[in-house]
């Protein structure tokens, strides 16, 4: 049955579809268009969103879980539970993240993520869309909270182990192009169309060129765990900014990375570069205690998440940062949606998701004027 969702506007979000009509059958969208510019087909199913923002659904790259639920943890009902509060802040598809662990115990992690891959939402969870491996490929000097005890020098056989144990679900891998054997591993990723990102790095600039030309092209929660910016060694993170060739992401929680340069890394990055992510992880929405990330205990308390005295992970949701980056670098809603949807897609190299447009997923995020989540659409079907 094709069903026909109006609303008052809808960002695709390259434009701004005025009194939108939004055509959907079998989970994709047929037409997208102003309603005084087709008919609704006859005995289409009517879904009238009145004055609400139709957005694409929300699109996590970065995220190690929420509602109490670890994604390396094998537990089926914690995977539910968490895929369901990830519609309720508009996400509808995510990159369960991984954290350092002891290699056996990731792959085991690898193993189960990509059985439960295929395990039907109806509507109401948001979609896992490939792992992204954060660790065990990164610095020391820039590992943050990640286990030192755990932490491997790369190299192409052991990123065909992880590989293989997620059967090829590998959506993203963080690695430090400055380490013993990253260059070759990177290509080994490329290779197999990973997005290569750079990040936990202590990289020079010459380090950082390099692990771009052999295929890293994002780079991960950018400011944190990285090279600080020097005038005379501009390191990763100059390099990360100031290539157009990269693309970025960042958490906008306003303590990650102060307000001020979350507006410079959008300028820096532009409205087609620049990724918001959440890093978001077991204790998001749980208020205040201790839980777990990976194999280790993470102190909650407010909005901050601490594993002795450092930063780990974020208890921020997808849509506050899509509010906070608006407030934080002076950006209309619908251009902070386009961080949150079209780019991160186009990171993964999903040409069918993040944008309203015929043949696209029927992913959608229904938002308030302030952009507050309102209801969430995963193939056609309504969410909580």
């Amino acid at each position: 049955m094709k069903i026909a969702i109006t609303a008052r506007t809808a960002f695709t979000p390259l434009e701004s579809i005025d009194h939108a009509l939004i055509i959907v059958e079998d989970g994709y969208i047929v037409s997208a268009g102003p309603r005084d510019a087709a008919a609704i087909p006859s005995g289409a199913r009517s879904v009238d969103l009145g004055d609400s923002i139709l957005a694409p659904g929300f699109i996590d790259i970065h995220i190690h879980g929420g509602a109490g639920h670890d994604v390396m943890a094998a537990d089926a009902d914690g995977l539910a539970r968490f895929e369901r509060s990830l519609t309720k802040c508009g996400v509808t598809s995510y990159c369960p993240t991984t954290v350092t662990a002891p290699l056996d115990a990731t792959c085991a992690s690898l193993e189960w993520l990509a059985k439960s891959k295929s395990v039907p939402g109806n509507g109401t969870r948001a979609r896992p869309i490939g792992v992204h491996l954060e660790g065990p490929f990164i610095s020391h000097a820039k590992r943050g909270v990640h286990p030192p005890e755990h932490l491997l020098e790369p190299s192409p056989e052991l990123f065909n182990r992880l590989w293989d144990a997620a059967d090829g679900n590998v959506a993203v891998m963080t690695i430090a192009p400055e380490l013993p054997g990253a260059i070759e591993t990177i290509k080994a990723a490329a290779e197999k169309r990973v997005c290569v990102s750079l990040g936990h790095s202590n990289a020079t600039l010459a380090e950082t060129v390099a692990g771009i030309s052999a295929g890293g092209r994002h780079s991960t929660h950018t400011f944190n765990a990285m090279r600080a910016l020097d005038h005379r060694e501009p390191g990763v993170l100059g390099e990360v900014l100031a290539n157009d060739q990269v693309t970025s992401d960042i958490i906008a929680d306003g303590i990650h990375v102060h307000p001020e340069m979350v507006s410079l890394f959008v300028r820096a990055k532009g409205l087609d570069r620049a990724v918001l992510i959440t890093d978001a992880m077991s204790a998001t929405g749980m208020g205040d205690g201790k839980f777990r990330l990976g194999h280790f205990d993470v102190v909650v308390k407010g909005d901050r998440a601490e594993a002795n005295g450092v930063l780990a992970g974020s208890v921020l949701t997808l849509d506050r940062a899509v509010r906070n980056v608006g407030k934080f670098a002076s950006l209309k809603l619908q251009d902070s949606v386009r961080l949150a949807t079209l780019n991160p897609a186009r990171v993964l190299g999903h040409q069918d998701m993040g944008i309203i447009a015929p043949g696209a997923r029927a992913d959608f995020a229904v938002l308030s004027a302030d952009g507050a989540v309102e209801q969430t659409i995963i193939g056609g079907e309504i969410g909580p």
